[in-house]
């Protein structure tokens, strides 16, 4: 079953053991659910939401807890925890679970609610880490993952023992986003899909930091940054060396690591301490040593058709191979510096107009339940589309970085919106008899 979004509230009163199980099962899980109470929630109840999800992590844990006694461990834990919950709590976030020391937090609010949330952790934890210092203990870091997505929220197990679980590949991939702080020094990272999902991007210190093939996905998937809670000194280096970065990047994506060096090693010489430069400039390297050749097509850049696309619909899937069609036509007259783009951009611009308004006119026509989020989706990609057209229209940015980014926008985005937001839609229109 499918329910529209639901605005939370707290039980003026509630009994001593509706406190005590919503330690357990939290109230505004059984509110999503549509129960009021623990004892009317029955094995297999769910509702499928957009929602966002936060995984959070503490590093080197293992070893961490490995060298302290076990009473000292889960007063650790539960003292590190205790600080966070209520963190989360205020920006009308819920935790899910715990999983040892590891936070999973749901927020079905906004993109925004999951990113304040993660950063105002960090700054938590930098006065959390004070304490620690002072008592003469370690201090600790945390990763932070942060994905935007449809997730299916209810009750499994068996009818002696239930719990309450959100599954879905949205959950998945917040998850690995949370592992993949690892790779880069950084303890943020939010995906695109988050990223676009954002009121106003632009009010956070945010930066593209990958782009990665992950399992289960038809196309990559872009990852990204948010610093505003590093040290001052390191957030306003990174911000002075932005533009430098994303070239960098841009360049070592597209196969040219001799383009990408120069540029890192000069975010390099002004932000030492950033540890995402180090980690591309070792890139960069490894691509360019002798005996290791450099890929011509990093990452499947190519821009084509596949039937994995197919949403089942023939007006949409139409819309989506024309739109294709036209974005590898738009890579091609940018890669070779053509400077008559007009043309091509008002048909993109045209052609996207068009398709959302069929799909849109088939979300009203069927009472799709998601349709504001999906046209929120819609409204996204035209910001995205609309700066994209200024930046290409500007001529002040290297073409290569152009490149890149309409691979980013226009493709990367329009792929993964295909193969999971109308998917969904696809599907909900053929159990509706659309074909």
């Amino acid at each position: 079953m499918t329910h529209p979004k639901t605005t939370l509230h707290f039980p003026q009163e509630a009994t001593q053991s509706e406190v005590a199980y919503g330690r357990f099962v939290p109230i505004q899980f059984l509110q999503l659910l549509g129960r009021h109470s623990i004892v009317d929630v029955k094995l297999g109840d769910h509702v499928e939401q957009e929602m966002t999800l936060l995984f959070s992590d503490i590093r080197d844990f293992t070893a961490l807890s490995e060298s302290i006694l076990p009473a000292e461990n889960f007063r650790f834990i539960n003292s590190y925890l205790s600080v966070m919950e209520p963190v989360v709590a205020r920006h009308s976030g819920i935790i899910d679970k715990y999983i040892g020391d590891g936070i999973m937090a749901l927020f079905p609010g906004s993109a925004d609610d999951g990113v304040r949330s993660g950063i105002d952790m960090l700054y938590q934890l930098a006065e959390y880490n004070h304490g620690r210092t002072r008592a003469g203990y370690m201090p600790i870091r945390i990763g932070i993952g942060v994905n935007t997505g449809l997730v299916i929220m209810g009750t499994v197990g068996g009818h002696n023992r239930m719990d309450s679980t959100v599954i879905g590949d949205a959950v998945n991939l917040a998850s690995r986003l949370e592992g993949l702080t690892k790779n880069y020094g950084t303890p943020l990272i939010i995906s695109a899909h988050t990223l676009h999902a954002l009121e106003d991007h632009k009010k956070y210190c945010i930066r593209f930091m990958d782009r990665l093939l992950i399992k289960g996905r038809y196309q990559a998937q872009s990852v990204y940054e948010v610093f505003d809670a590093d040290p001052e000194p390191l957030r306003l280096a990174k911000l002075e060396t932005l533009r430098n970065f994303e070239d960098a990047l841009a360049f070592y994506h597209l196969g040219r690591s001799d383009l990408a060096q120069p540029l890192l090693q000069e975010c390099l010489r002004i932000t030492p301490d950033d540890r995402a430069v180090r980690v591309y400039l070792e890139r960069c390297k490894q691509v360019t040593h002798p005996g290791h050749p450099e890929e011509s097509d990093p990452l499947g850049m190519e821009i084509g058709w596949r039937d994995e696309y197919s949403v089942g619909i023939r007006e949409i899937d139409t819309q989506h191979q024309e739109l294709l069609i036209r974005s590898a036509e738009l890579v091609r007259l940018v890669g070779n510096g053509s400077t008559r783009l007009r043309g091509i951009l008002d048909n993109i611009t045209e052609q996207v107009a068009s398709l959302y308004s069929s799909e849109e006119n088939l979300m009203r026509r069927y009472e799709y339940p998601f349709i504001e989020d999906h046209m929120k989706q819609h409204g996204a990609f035209d910001r995205s589309f609309s700066e994209l057209r200024k930046e290409i229209e500007s001529h002040a940015r290297d073409r290569l970085y152009l490149v890149f980014r309409i691979q980013l926008i226009l493709v990367d985005w329009h792929i993964n919106h295909t193969t999971k937001s109308d998917l969904h839609l696809g599907n909900f229109l053929q159990r509706a008899g659309v074909s």
